[in-house]
C-alpha cells in the first residue's frame, strides 16, 4: 500500500520558513506557504502546492488559508508574536493535529505553549546548541536545529565539489543531503539553481539528518 503525501502549511516566509518549505517540497509533501509579503510569495511559488498573500494577524484571513486540511502548521514568525499566536489559536480551533512555532524567546516560547502549541522551537535555546555545533566543525558556519532528526547547516562546498553542478554531484542519492540554497558575496540568500557549476567561495544552506552531517565535517 502506497504511503499518503504529508501535507504542511508554513506561515510566514522568513529564513526558517524558507528552508522548511524547500526541504517539505524535495521530501514530496504537498505544502502550503502563506506570507503577508506577495514578493516573498511569489519567489516560492513553485515549491508549494498553494501559495498565499495573507495577513497573518487576522484571524479570518487565517482561516480562508485552508489550513483544516493539513497534516501538520509550522507558525515561523518568531519575531511577531501577535501573528504567531493568532497563526496558533486559529490552527487549534480548527482541529490541525500538530502545531509547531518558532519563538524568538523563552518568554514568546511560554507564551506559544500556553494557548496550544504541540511543540516550539526556542531560537534562544537552539543558538547555544548550533554554536557548539558549528564551533566542533572548521567545515561549519552555521548551524540550526530543525527538531529530533533535521538540522540546517551552512558549509563552503568541498574541494572535489568546485566547477561541478549540483545534478552531476547527485548529492542526496550519494550523501542523503539537499542543497536548498547558496549566499552570494553580500550574504543574502538565493535559491540555488540545480545546472549551476558550484563556486570555491559559495556559502551552501543544507538540509540533512542529524544522523548523516558528520558526513559534511
Amino acid at each position: 500500500m502506497s504511503q499518503m503525501k504529508k501535507s504542511v502549511a508554513i506561515l510566514g516566509l522568513g529564513t526558517f520558513g524558507k528552508y522548511l518549505a524547500e526541504e517539505f517540497f524535495e521530501s514530496g509533501a504537498d505544502v502550503l506557504i502563506a506570507d503577508n509579503n506577495e514578493e516573498s510569495v511569489s519567489q516560492l511559488s513553485d515549491k508549494a502546492a498553494y501559495a498565499m498573500t495573507a495577513d497573518l494577524s487576522d484571524p479570518e484571513a487565517i482561516k480562508g488559508l485552508g489550513i483544516e486540511h493539513m497534516d501538520m502548521v509550522i507558525v515561523s514568525m518568531s519575531q511577531s508574536l501577535e501573528p504567531s499566536i493568532m497563526c496558533v489559536m486559529v490552527a487549534k480551533e480548527l482541529g490541525v493535529p500538530f502545531v509547531i512555532a518558532k519563538a524568538s524567546n523563552s518568554r514568546m516560547a511560554d507564551i506559544l505553549k500556553k494557548i496550544g502549541a504541540d511543540e516550539v522551537i526556542n531560537i534562544e535555546e537552539d543558538a547555544a546548541f548550533r554554536n557548539v555545533k558549528r564551533l566542533m566543525s572548521d567545515d561549519f558556519l552555521d548551524y540550526f536545529d530543525l527538531g529530533s532528526d533535521l538540522c540546517v547547516v551552512e558549509i563552503y562546498p568541498k574541494p572535489d565539489w568546485v566547477g561541478k553542478t549540483l545534478r552531476q554531484l547527485r548529492l542526496r542519492e550519494r550523501m542523503n543531503i539537499n542543497v536548498v540554497a547558496r549566499k552570494d558575496e553580500t550574504l543574502r540568500s538565493e535559491l540555488i539553481d540545480p545546472n549551476e557549476p558550484l563556486k570555491e567561495g559559495d556559502r551552501l544552506i543544507v538540509v540533512a539528518e542529524k544522523a548523516d552531517i558528520n558526513e559534511l565535517g
